[in-house]
């Protein structure tokens, strides 16, 4: 028996950032809203003996459980595709905060050039620059636009940083100032300006300093333990939707969360939708939650999923080149180059997730790319993230695998490496995508979703670019070896590499080649918004998160509008 219960104003599915942004601005504007969290509710008080490396970086205390809820995977249409047994190239983040609670904090912007890829490169360098298989286009609403929402959500975090002189204009300086400096970055930061680039502070969710945000919450200064990636922060010092926004939702008392509630449907009568369907997991009880608006706030794979599986929008046909939801699934690549030095130590097993210095100058089309056989770039750094001991222990690449000689050099090496990282930006392209499986399913019966991807031409040509960016770097910082990453070959779903996975329910100008307009609000369901990185029509060289929190506040923006004059909101 299925239970219907009362009719609110919005349900969220998902209490990560885009869940609670959402919750937060509606709730304070007067609305009803219900959360909807398939996970348990937890705080900074769970984390308070949380440095457990075991438990969180490598047996996934804070993620998706891969048991009940899975993709399938596979790189080419010619291949079956199979379950992902064990979380490996990217962490699903479950319980409230989402994968919010366990990133790393680092939060740069998206460029103009992002914003506006198909224009600028046309109007620059001709129609002939984009190769064919690849789905070029632009968002919908450029850097201009989506600035004051940037603004906001850096505000909402009291991100931590400086002035970067190759991005966009911003309206404000960052709410805190830089995070310290360390002998590393001092390094890097010297080299980079001796090679004529533009470094700068990596700007942090790692705060430098206590700050209290707009909606009046506290978060606190970094203590630099190097548990940011994989963990929770116990201080209270990592800006995450638990600490930095789902308070000023709560504190209306128009807001409910309910924790351990899968949502298995968006219930769409063809026009709009009328609520969702979802199942406690505990008690295994089935309910109805009606809305007035229904927000997708989970993740990129569930937000797929959800279209998918409710039909709303017509999915991509790879064969046809038809079809929207599910194209254009995009990742990233990861160029670097490790140093080995002699002489000189370094103390990397302290740190935070977002220390680091950064240059752009390889960053979109900040460089000349008609020499070059491939699209866009990415950002080149040095992060001081922390080491910690069970995952490292990098070696010159001649040494023997175990015995006396790898003991010594892992003694003598453990303080004196870093790497030269990068991130590459990712471009949608024909045979990259996300359906559902014909074999598969869930705990509940329903279809797993099918990720279909490899890396692509574009793909190794930036990345054997930027590998050699990386290497001059690592050179010029005074490494006495510099062993650059090998060259790319076929994604492999381990081991880890980002959770920065983006697209599949695209926005746009127009409905025939994207899911959602520039609020986030469905072609086809004009009181259904779909919001995360899923909404990205490609994926940039930098973190996602600071675009998915800006997109989440115009959504806010949008759902506002709507609830007053309904309609399509462009």
């Amino acid at each position: 028996m299925v239970t219907t219960l009362p009719k609110v104003d919005v349900v969220t599915v998902g209490v990560g950032w885009t869940g609670g942004i959402l919750a937060a601005e509606l709730a304070r504007a007067g609305m009803k809203v219900v959360g909807l969290e398939r996970g348990k509710d937890r705080s900074t008080a769970d984390y308070l003996h949380g440095h457990d490396e075991l438990r969180y970086a490598f047996r996934y205390e804070l993620m998706q459980d891969v048991s009940k809820e899975t993709i399938t995977f596979r790189n080419t249409r010619k291949q079956r595709a199979l379950p992902m047994r064990q979380l490996g190239s990217f962490l699903l983040g479950e319980n409230v905060g989402g994968a919010g609670v366990h990133w790393n904090g680092q939060t740069y912007r998206f460029f103009p050039y992002d914003f506006e890829i198909y224009t600028q490169t046309v109007n620059k360098y001709g129609r002939k620059k984009i190769k064919p298989g690849y789905f070029i286009q632009d968002w919908g609403l450029t850097y201009e636009e989506i600035e004051p929402y940037y603004d906001q959500f850096e505000k909402t975090c009291g991100i931590s940083g400086e002035e970067n002189p190759l991005a966009g204009k911003r309206s404000n300086p960052y709410p805190t100032p830089p995070m310290k400096s360390t002998k590393a970055l001092d390094t890097f930061s010297r080299a980079t300006k001796e090679l004529g680039y533009k470094p700068y502070r990596i700007p942090s969710a790692n705060l430098s300093e206590p700050y209290k945000n707009p909606y009046g919450l506290q978060i606190n200064g970094c203590q630099y333990c190097a548990y940011c990636e994989r963990f929770g922060c116990e201080y209270g010092a990592k800006a995450d939707p638990v600490v930095a926004v789902l308070p000023a939702a709560q504190e209306t008392e128009r807001y409910t969360i309910r924790f351990h509630a899968n949502v298995t449907e968006v219930l769409y009568d063809g026009e709009s939708v009328k609520g969702v369907k979802y199942v406690d997991v505990l008690s295994r009880e089935e309910y109805v939650q009606p809305a007035e608006v229904v927000a997708l706030t989970s993740y990129v794979m569930n937000n797929v999923k959800f279209l998918l599986m409710s039909q709303i929008g017509e999915a991509y046909n790879p064969n046809t080149g038809k079809g929207v939801v599910g194209r254009s699934y995009c990742y990233q690549i990861l160029p670097g180059s490790t140093g080995f030095y002699e002489e000189e130590q370094f103390n990397t097993y302290m740190g935070a997730g977002a220390l680091g210095t950064s240059i752009n100058d390889y960053y979109g089309d900040n460089f000349d790319h008609s020499n070059v056989d491939f699209l866009h770039g990415g950002v080149i750094s040095m992060t001081q993230t922390g080491k910690r001991p069970i995952a490292n222990n990098l070696v010159p690449p001649d040494s023997p695998r175990w015995g006396k000689e790898f003991k010594r050099n892992s003694l003598r090496y453990f303080n004196r490496t870093l790497t030269v990282v990068s991130q590459g930006a990712s471009l949608p392209h024909r045979e990259n995508f996300l359906d559902l499986d014909p074999t598969y399913k869930d705990a509940y019966g329903l279809p797993l979703l099918r990720m279909t991807y490899n890396f692509t031409d574009q793909d190794r040509k930036l990345h054997q670019f930027m590998t050699k960016k990386t290497a001059e770097i690592s050179e010029k910082m005074g490494a006495s070896k510099t062993v650059p990453t090998p060259t790319l070959g076929d994604y492999s779903i381990v081991p880890y590499q980002t959770t920065h996975n983006t697209g599949g329910a695209i926005m746009g100008k127009d409905p025939e080649d994207s899911v959602v307009n520039n609020y986030l609000q469905h072609w086809q369901a004009e009181n259904l918004f779909v919001v995360g990185a899923s909404a990205f029509a490609h994926n940039g060289g930098v973190n996602p998160t600071d675009t998915v929190g800006a997109l989440a506040y115009r959504a806010a923006e949008g759902i506002k509008k709507y609830r007053e004059k309904g309609g399509s909101l462009v």
